[in-house]
């Protein structure tokens, strides 16, 4: 019971930083950048499918203004 009120003494503040950027280093070794033809096939993606959700919600947000005046007119 009195071992778990026992607090460990944590690591001096610029020892934790040292092993923070050290396994960022090697964490970051271990990724597989995407060559460039994936990179633009990726961005063109990404563009085309901002651009189609743009287009949605304009239609509907013209199509909820359009109903909307016509709600305000009648009443």
């Amino acid at each position: 019971m009195a071992e778990a009120n026992v607090k460990t003494k944590k690591k001096p503040f610029f020892a934790r930083m040292k092993k923070y950027f050290k396994d960022t280093k090697s964490e970051l070794k271990k990724v597989t950048w995407p060559t460039k033809e994936q990179l633009k096939k990726n961005t063109l993606v990404i563009i085309s499918f901002i651009i189609m959700i743009g287009i949605f919600l304009f239609v509907f947000d013209a199509l909820f203004a359009w109903l909307s005046s016509l709600l305000t007119n009648i009443v």
